[in-house]
């Protein structure tokens, strides 16, 4: 599988407001490949971005999260809400029970995708069933899988991938680990590269830490067939991008990052800051159920411009960001 464009960049779905359609046509327009993240969104508005993208005749993607089973031990879950009460009050919201049954309606969107051919589906979090893969395979979508070893990669390609997203521990956001108790964010991106494409004979997409066109080089002498970024384009024009992370990240303020699983219980990167140091240490894995605990939250603190109990998401390369028009930030990333 190759992208079939000019410009070996993909620029990444990144759920939650980044990616919107006037960022995935922004890229295509530019020579690239931009994806369209349906994490957290409703069929119906993943089906009208998915028909608009189609309509326009780029290249573009979609992004799929694959569900996960709810942890065994539901204590730690439990004892992570009790402890986030007094950041409740704070915030002036009140905290939803646990929740525990969300699949993303992962049928739902697959399906769409299949149904509109879309030319490029990924997954994030897992390993699609094949049935699915199938499916879209029938459909003429090409399936990529994001991994972040070589054991997950051997599982991707069994499950029928036509290319693997190495995606290694400086990328910014959620990690796609299968193994979210242990997961350090320690992998380098080339060399997760030389190691994916050494286990696996399939095309791989390189992803974490690419903030220059001497990152991209890098990647690309690693083995990989392309370049996929998400942090380099949060202050694009076209992104969707909350104005107080784009006010942080132009700020100074912020000038480490680190992997939590405070704000959603799945390990991610992202710029440390008041939340992080507060909970980091004793935050659960629990996906999508911390995530769903924290978001009045999150939604309060975005709403008064508080970038300090704010899921900060960004990689090792923020600091090379710079605002500006998607076109431009190709440029700097492949010149």
């Amino acid at each position: 599988m190759v992208l079939g464009v000019p410009r070996p960049i993909v620029v990444a779905p990144m759920a939650g407001g980044p990616s919107t359609t006037e960022l995935a046509m922004a890229a295509g327009t530019a020579g690239a490949v931009g994806f369209l993240a349906a994490g957290y969104k409703a069929p119906d508005a993943v089906a009208r971005e998915v028909a608009e993208l189609r309509t326009s005749r780029l290249p573009y993607g979609l992004n799929i999260f694959v569900p996960s089973s709810p942890p065994a031990d539901l204590a730690p879950l439990r004892e992570y809400r009790r402890a986030l009460e007094p950041e409740a009050q704070r915030y002036g919201v009140d905290l939803p029970q646990l929740r525990l049954d969300d699949d993303d309606n992962f049928t739902a969107k697959v399906e769409i995708a299949a149904a509109a051919a879309v030319p490029l589906v990924s997954f994030t979090f897992g390993m699609p069933e094949a049935s699915a893969v199938q499916a879209l395979r029938s459909a003429g979508c090409a399936v990529l899988v994001t991994v972040t070893d070589v054991e997950e990669a051997r599982r991707a390609a069994a499950a029928g991938a036509d290319a693997l997203i190495a995606q290694a521990g400086s990328a910014g956001g959620h990690s796609a680990t299968t193994s979210p108790a242990g997961y350090d964010g320690s992998s380098t991106t080339p060399e997760l590269v030389r190691d994916v494409v050494a286990a696996v004979g399939l095309p791989v997409v390189a992803a974490g830490g690419t903030g220059t066109a001497a990152d991209v080089r890098r990647a690309l002498a690693a083995g990989a067939v392309a370049v996929q970024a998400g942090t380099a384009f949060l202050l694009a024009d076209e992104a969707g991008t909350r104005p107080a992370q784009r006010q942080a990240m132009l700020s100074g303020r912020f000038t480490e990052t680190v992997v939590t699983r405070a704000f959603t219980g799945q390990p991610a990167r992202a710029l440390r800051n008041r939340f992080t140091d507060a909970w980091s240490a004793s935050a659960p894995v629990g996906y999508p159920a911390v995530h769903h605990l924290t978001a009045p939250i999150r939604a309060a603190a975005a709403e008064r411009g508080d970038p300090d109990a704010l899921n900060l998401w960004a990689g090792t390369a923020h600091r090379d960001v710079r605002p500006g028009p998607v076109a431009e930030i190709l440029s700097r990333l492949d010149g």
